[in-house]
């Protein structure tokens, strides 16, 4: 008995100072920190959101947190890339809540360019955020509870890579890895960058010339500055620090970045001598033939969102002027709303057109996920210099980067001119602004911008379809028959089915049905109040239903016998499911 009671004691024992550790852990965050409104106070998975992960640091992020929240996210490779990396999907629901793949979906990438790695780091924001914030926020629970969110931080990851660890320029490359002949000579990737001062950065050479037209600013001699007409240089620019490695009288002309992952797409694909970028025929690019099939199996996906930079923009379709036939009104005044209430949230973003308002694009991501499936997309241009001093100074403008550098980033952004003696200029100077200046958010504007953009997107989400059956009437119409009218509400503003969606026939119809009782006639309601009806006559207890559009319903009526006790379903690929009982 004393030793019953003493391992009884000692259980109690450790449970208690178990409780006591689980209880100091709890209170850490009281304790040392008060909490700032809609942001996690402690969270599980830490995160710096003031810098860019390697591949290898978004994979041990990513693990961490299908970890640390096993029933909100879950981690798949859903493919391989040129070079053999993964290509991860993050799938972010609540798990314990109806099936990921039935709740409509909204699907988020990243850098399918490589040089805009900050794409990466807004998706992942997004995923640690809702992940986060389950459990904290009602409104981000009930979210997970109806929505799911695949997110690719990068699908890019060979590229994605070469950019932080080689080195390139602001704008290099913008391709994937696959080596092309850029020059045309027969030969493949023979002309590359060359960092010739080993610093990690590919920035300009500059060399005096009694022709030049170039001085530096006797204000700060970091500054080149042209001359006045009738004024005498001191130097000329010879462009991207470098060497003619093929002796054809051209730098740097053969490298990583001819080809464009963004004209790959299987919508109103153009070959190269069209569009340039182009590869060999759509989905060439094995990255994003690997989102196409995992987009082609997920038939949930209702809206879209891809980033990229630079430019502070919310862009939509068409690319290209010869597609404006593709948007219709109906749907652009649902793109309108949603981009709108963005821009009113997000200093400095505008919302624009592609064609109408940057240039032609064929073969894009943005269309071919509406144009080709049907599904809502934006595609957002992150970063833009308002965000440095809330003015609009306009692109690349020298003076404002300059005072950037000086009163914010104190240096940190430029490399200073130094001589260097080359082999085929003679003497130079190489300096210029660092790769990851400019196009790239420095680190304090990163996490304020990765919320902005992501609660775009969770606003995107928060409009694909949520329906639920709103209203169930009978009438009784004699010799045991019953009139059954059900009304199926969409609560959001995205249809269950877009204009294209409906016009190509893409995705199948909604199905409404009804059991427990026999029907012997199902109807679709096209006007209750003239009594005008479309019957089914195949299948009558399970309607076909073209769509059901945002913010509006649609209703259906069965004849039955029976039924004291039946069931309303709603199943549609886009809109989720819903349900009533008698």
């Amino acid at each position: 008995m004393k030793i019953k009671n003493w391992i009884y004691t000692a259980a109690l024992g450790v449970a208690s100072s178990f409780a006591g550790i689980q209880e100091t852990e709890a209170q850490v965050a009281q304790d040392r920190y008060f909490r700032a409104l809609g942001t996690p106070h402690n969270s599980k998975v830490q995160v710096s959101w003031n810098r860019y992960h390697t591949n290898l640091a978004l994979e041990e992020i990513m693990k961490d947190m299908a970890k640390k929240h096993p029933n909100l996210v879950k981690l798949e490779s859903i493919g391989k890339s040129y070079q053999g990396n993964d290509i991860w999907v993050l799938t972010v629901t609540d798990f314990k809540v109806g099936k990921a793949e039935e709740k409509p979906a909204m699907w988020i990438d990243g850098n399918i360019h490589s040089n805009e790695i900050q794409g990466t780091e807004f998706t992942l924001y997004t995923a640690w955020y809702l992940s986060e914030m389950y459990g904290d926020l009602e409104f981000i629970t009930e979210l997970l509870k109806d929505k799911t969110f695949y997110i690719a931080p990068t699908i890019n990851p060979d590229a994605h890579d070469y950019f932080i660890k080689e080195a390139n320029n602001q704008n290099s490359p913008r391709s994937g890895m696959i080596i092309t002949d850029n020059d045309g000579d027969g030969e493949f990737g023979e002309d590359p960058f060359d960092d010739l001062n080993g610093d990690g950065h590919i920035t300009f050479m500059i060399r005096k010339s009694p022709t030049g037209r170039l001085v530096k600013d006797p204000m700060d001699p970091r500054k080149l500055i042209p001359v006045e007409a009738d004024q005498k240089g001191e130097y000329e620019m010879l462009g991207y620090e470098g060497i003619d490695r093929d002796g054809d009288g051209m730098v740097n002309e053969d490298g990583i970045g001819y080809y464009d992952p963004n004209r790959d797409w299987g919508w109103n694909w153009q070959p190269d001598y069209v569009q340039r970028g182009a590869l060999r025929y759509p989905f060439s690019v094995p990255e994003n033939r690997a989102v196409l099939e995992f987009v082609m199996k997920h038939p949930n996906i209702a809206g879209a969102q891809s980033y990229h930079n630079y430019g502070g923009m919310i862009l939509r379709g068409p690319g290209a002027e010869e597609d404006l036939g593709t948007y219709n009104q109906t749907d652009i005044r649902i793109y309108d709303a949603i981009a709108k209430k963005g821009e009113e949230f997000m200093p400095g973003y505008k919302y624009l057109v592609v064609y109408k308002d940057l240039y032609s694009v064929f073969g894009g991501q943005l269309d071919w996920f509406y144009g080709g499936r049907g599904i809502f997309t934006y595609s957002n241009e992150l970063m833009t210099s308002y965000l440095y001093f809330h003015q609009n100074a306009g692109r690349n403008n020298q003076d404002e980067q300059m005072k950037v550098d000086k009163y914010l980033t104190f240096g940190d952004a430029f490399v200073n001119w130094e001589e260097y003696d080359h082999p085929q200029y003679g003497r130079i100077e190489i300096g210029g602004f660092k790769k990851n200046f400019g196009r790239l958010h420095p680190g304090f504007l990163m996490e304020q911008d990765a919320h902005r953009n992501s609660a775009f997107t969770i606003l995107h989400a928060y409009h694909t379809p949520k329906l639920s059956v709103s209203e169930v009437n009978e009438k009784d119409l004699g010799g045991g028959l019953k009139e059954i009218t059900a009304t199926i509400y969409n609560e959001r503003l995205i249809p269950t089915h877009s204009s294209q969606d409906l016009k190509y026939k893409i995705e199948r119809p909604d199905y409404i049905s009804i059991s427990g009782a026999k029907v012997l006639a199902g109807f679709v309601v096209e006007n209750e109040d003239f009594n005008k009806l479309a019957e089914q006559t195949v299948n009558p207890e399970k309607i076909s239903v073209s769509n059901i559009p945002g913010m509006g319903a649609v209703k259906v009526r069965w004849i039955v016998t029976g039924g004291n006790n039946y069931s309303i379903n709603v199943d549609s690929a886009k809109g989720g499911k819903a349900s009533w009982k008698k």
